[in-house]
């Protein structure tokens, strides 16, 4: 305006010099001045240029007749530069001191505003930053515009709020209001929408076979899962070593960061399948050359199970040696009580299966086999000691002096008492001298006797106990198919169902006294028939 001011000074005293009419000088400035003002309108939004900073204000020139002041806490700190073109509300044309009035933060409000209802239009995020706590949630300035965040839908759980404050967020924009000219939004949404797009720009840049980083999420009994910046894949516990292993926890822990392969894809479905022993050779590549048949071997006890023992040879090869496979002469129901993990033992290798992955070793195999000389030391008929190992239902298992084992069945044990359980005759560790009746070296069995010892009573019993004799017998037990009684010590017979009253059954208790009559006598099968029925 100084400048525009000057010409016109020069000017005048051009003209006059030429003596030219005053009338019409003056009507040659108005419309030079006209022409040099912008037509500037209140309540528009006018660019302006800054000209001056002062303490307190900043002197704007936006073309008009005169320029405007603005505070300074309107500007921020980047845009405080003199020459700088900034955008400004026009809200009066001429103040009580003459300037015209502008606003640097209303024209910011209105851009603000007409861009934020273009945003909430379309699928768009808007930045903005946490400056208030209030209740319920936050206040956010969004472009010079005051947005309420739900504390529902903030997605700040977990987050301090020095970390939350003045930072700059993106937002979903989920409700307008025109007429206060305030809005709704959702940090939540913005998330979801971050993720969503960082998922895909991931699934397209996953290839099977590719290896990618990943941190351990969640583990389960059967794997682990991984993600892997966006995209959660599981690691199954198959693929996580070339050795066996219990539980994924062997191997990986939460937030571990690994390396993974990729196994599979479906993008359809959205699932990853991860591999971490793929990232190994695998050992069981040159198996054959490694390890053959019929060689010493030294490995680790790594796990014990019922049916046997598995030993690692090396790493990602493990074998098993059955229960069958660990002694000769023992039978093996625990393997727990011979072996512990960590175990070192040394093994002879039977067999190698390549496809099915599969080694299996001996122990026994390194010892002479005791069975090969059992016929020609234990002879059917001799005599043997032994020490009592064990007992079942049907009998008791007999260590003898070679640490073979040969068992006495129940029937076996005497000639003329009913046992109902071995443990009756027999004690655990007893000593006890038996007599060898079959011997199978192929199938490693000897069958012993514990009554053989003694001769056989019963053509003795047949003959005191003729048929159709009466006795005066004691109830030893009650049974659905008859009454068991003691004829005499060591001696018992039973009473058949179908030959007692079933009213006199339900009345007796044992060791109740009952006359019996003798109906059979199997020496062969050592029976007494008898029949109550007298």
């Amino acid at each position: 305006m100084i400048i525009l001011y000057l010409l016109i000074c020069g000017y005048l005293c051009y003209n006059k010099r030429k003596e030219v009419k005053m009338t019409e000088v003056k009507s040659e400035l108005e419309q030079l001045y006209n022409q040099s003002i912008r037509i500037i309108r209140e309540n528009q939004v006018v660019q302006g240029k800054i000209v001056a900073i002062r303490a307190k204000e900043v002197l704007v020139d936006v073309g008009f007749k005169s320029e405007g002041l603005v505070p300074i806490t309107e500007f921020s700190p980047a845009d405080l530069e003199a020459g700088r073109e900034l955008d400004f509300f026009v809200e009066s044309i001429e103040n009580d001191a003459g300037n015209i009035e502008l606003s640097r933060e209303k024209a910011i409000r209105i851009q603000g505003w007409d861009k934020i209802v273009k945003l909430s239009q379309g699928s768009d995020l808007v930045e903005g930053r946490p400056v208030k706590k209030v209740k319920g949630g936050f206040l956010v300035d969004c472009m010079g515009i005051e947005g309420f965040l739900p504390s529902s839908l903030s997605a700040f759980k977990g987050m301090a709020e020095k970390e939350i404050m003045y930072k700059p967020f993106r937002f979903k924009i989920v409700k307008v209001n025109n007429l206060r000219r305030s809005i709704i939004v959702s940090r939540r949404e913005a998330v979801q929408k971050d993720r969503e797009m960082i998922k895909d720009k991931l699934w397209q840049e996953l290839k099977i076979g590719a290896i990618r980083p990943g941190v351990v999420k969640a583990i389960t009994d059967f794997g682990a899962f991984v993600d892997l910046g966006g995209v959660d894949g599981l690691l199954h516990i198959t693929d996580m070593s070339w050795s066996k292993i219990s539980h994924p926890s062997e191997i990986v822990a939460l937030g571990d960061k690994i390396e993974v392969a990729i196994l599979n894809l479906d993008r359809e479905a959205g699932k990853v399948s991860l591999g971490l022993k793929q990232r190994l050779s695998d050992p069981w590549q040159d198996i054959e050359g490694k390890f053959e048949v019929g060689a010493k071997v030294k490995g680790k006890v790594v796990n014990i199970l019922p049916y046997g023992v598995f030993v690692e040879l090396e790493k990602g090869i493990e074998g098993l040696i059955h229960v069958s496979e660990i002694s000769w002469t023992k039978r093996v129901n625990n393997p727990q009580e011979m072996f512990a993990v960590g175990d070192i033992t040394e093994t002879q290798i039977l067999s190698v299966d390549k496809e099915a992955r599969r080694i299996s070793l001996s122990l026994k195999q390194l010892e002479q086999n005791p069975w090969l000389e059992a016929e020609s030391k234990y002879p059917v008929g001799s005599k043997v000691s032994g020490k009592v190992r064990g007992f079942t239902d049907y009998g008791a298992f007999v260590e003898l002096d070679s640490s073979l084992e040969g068992m006495i069945h129940v029937s076996d044990m005497t000639w003329t008492k009913r046992i109902a359980h071995p443990q009756d005759v027999l004690k655990k560790g007893q000593k006890v001298e038996v007599t060898v009746l079959s011997l199978d070296a192929q199938n490693r069995r000897i069958s012993l006797g514990l009554k053989q010892l003694m001769p056989n009573p019963w053509p003795e019993i047949a003959a005191r106990y003729p048929l159709n004799k009466v006795v005066e017998a004691e109830v030893v037990s009650i049974t659905d198919f008859g009454v068991f009684v003691k004829i005499e010590e060591g001696l018992e017979g039973l009473v058949y169902a179908s030959e007692i009253d079933k009213q006199a059954v339900a009345g007796l208790k044992p060791q109740d006294k009952i006359t019996v009559k003798v109906m059979k006598v199997d020496v062969e099968q050592a029976k007494i028939g008898l029949t109550a029925r007298v």
